[in-house]
């Protein structure tokens, strides 16, 4: 277990035990941090002006992919972009793709601790589960909600409620840990427990400026709540 817990939070005021646990991909469990970053570069490439980098992407990252790349592009039909980004993404993927530090260890004790666990995302299914594949989550997932499940995606609360549809879960019990502004937005709509994560590349004090409940400053931190 982790000790020396540090978890910028108001308390639980009381509620039970956290019965259940839904996750962003990107940025929160898996770090495609630069796997995005150089996907974009790929795509958008000979159509952005010369200086566009991280600093410009890091922002958007989390909203869907045709958003952002209508907002980098300017264009309004991206379909070519979304191949580009689509081919280079997949091919280069396990180059870049890794766990956050104790990712693995965490869910699966809470997997064996009898915790529901989710994933919800942005990413389409193939993505999804090929990256949660790779990196040997896989099987401790019992739902995952992507871009393809849903008519509305995050800030939106439809794919956490989808989410905790699929798993029975109650929302007063349910935590969705995220990295992005979206993540906080569609769990707070949804009414279950937002917890943002401070090595979201965007950083912990915008999370708290979208209204997270808590920050967690390593995966471990998760362990208090159960």
């Amino acid at each position: 277990m982790h000790s020396g817990i540090n978890i910028e939070t108001d308390p639980l005021s009381g509620q039970g035990k956290i019965t259940t646990m839904l996750f962003d991909l990107d940025g929160t469990i898996l770090d495609t941090n630069e796997l995005i970053i150089q996907s974009f570069l790929h795509a958008l490439d000979g159509i952005v002006e010369p200086g566009f980098g991280a600093e410009h992407i890091i922002p958007l990252m989390g909203q869907p992919l045709t958003k952002q790349l209508q907002h980098f592009s300017g264009l309004e039909d991206v379909t070519q972009l979304l191949a580009k980004y689509r081919e280079h993404n997949l091919r280069v993927h396990d180059e870049y793709v890794r766990s956050f530090p104790y990712v693995n260890e965490v869910i699966g004790t809470l997997h064996e601790k009898g915790i529901k666990l989710g994933v919800v995302t942005t990413k389409i299914r193939m993505t999804t589960e090929r990256g949660l594949t790779f990196v040997g989550l896989r099987e401790y997932i019992s739902t995952e909600v992507t871009i393809d499940d849903v008519q509305h995606a995050k800030p939106h609360p439809e794919p956490v409620l989808r989410a905790l549809e699929e798993l029975g879960a109650d929302p007063a019990t349910t935590m969705m840990i995220g990295d992005s502004a979206v993540d906080i937005e569609s769990a707070n709509a949804a009414g279950v427990i937002s917890v943002g994560v401070a090595w979201s590349l965007k950083g912990g004090q915008m999370l708290r400026d979208a209204g997270a409940r808590h920050i967690i400053h390593d995966m471990r931190d998760l362990y208090k709540f159960v």
